[in-house]
C-alpha cells in the first residue's frame, strides 16, 4: 500500500468513526460517510472490502483510543489502589473522553451490533474481555504485595467494578443525567476503600 493510500485510509477510518459509533451500523448510510468524508462511494470501497469492513476498522480505531488510556490509567506509579483509583477517577469523566468518539463505544456499539453484526458483536465482547483482564492482573499484584484482600477471584471482582461502570455509563447515557456516573463513581471509591483495602 502506498503512503497516499495510507493515508487515505486512515482519513476515512478516523472521519467515520464517529459516525458509525453514534448511529449505528444500521443506521448509518453510504451517503453519510460519503458526505462526511467528501470522498466518493468508489473511493470509500477503493479502501475497503465492504460497509462491514469499514465499521470494523471505525471501532478497532476508537476501541484502540480506549485501551490507550485504560493502560495509561492502570500504569501510573504506585501501589496497585492508587492504579485502581485512577481508572476510577477516569470513568468519572469518561461521558466527556467520548465524546469525539459519539459516546462510549462499548455501549454505543455493543447494544447496536447485537443483533444486526456478530463480527462486531464479537469485537466488543473481546474489548471488555480485555479490559476486565488488565483490571484483574492490577488486584492479582495487590494481593500479591498484601496491599489488597479480596472477598472473591480478581476475575469476578474485576468483572463487577466494570459492570458498574458500564451500567453508570448507559444510564447516563440514556437519561442525559451525568449524576449516574458520577455517584457511581463515588459509591466504588467508597466501596474499594472499605471493602478491598488492607
Amino acid at each position: 500500500m502506498t503512503k497516499k493510500a495510507e493515508r487515505t485510509t486512515a482519513y476515512i477510518i478516523e472521519t467515520v468513526a464517529p459516525i458509525f459509533n453514534k448511529f449505528g451500523y444500521v443506521g448509518t448510510s453510504m451517503s453519510d460517510l460519503t458526505e462526511a468524508t467528501g470522498l466518493t462511494k468508489g473511493a470509500i470501497y477503493g479502501n475497503f472490502e465492504n460497509k462491514e469492513a469499514l465499521a470494523l476498522s471505525a471501532f478497532e480505531y476508537n476501541r484502540s483510543h480506549l485501551l490507550a488510556i485504560v493502560d495509561e490509567k492502570l500504569n501510573i506509579e504506585g501501589k496497585s489502589l492508587d492504579k485502581l483509583f485512577s481508572l476510577i477517577r477516569f470513568y468519572r469523566q469518561y461521558d466527556v473522553f467520548t465524546l469525539p468518539f459519539g459516546g462510549c463505544p462499548i455501549l454505543n456499539v455493543g447494544v447496536d451490533a447485537q443483533n444486526n453484526n456478530s463480527q462486531l458483536s464479537a469485537a466488543v465482547k473481546e474489548t471488555i474481555k480485555e479490559i476486565e483482564g488488565k483490571i484483574a492482573l492490577v488486584l492479582e499484584n495487590g494481593i500479591k504485595q498484601g496491599e489488597i484482600h479480596l472477598p472473591v477471584p480478581p476475575l469476578q471482582f474485576a468483572k463487577q467494578l466494570f459492570t458498574m461502570l458500564q451500567g453508570a455509563i448507559a444510564m447516563s447515557t440514556m437519561t442525559r443525567d451525568r449524576k449516574y456516573l458520577v455517584n457511581t463513581i463515588a459509591y466504588l471509591e467508597q466501596l474499594v476503600k472499605k471493602e478491598i483495602k488492607k
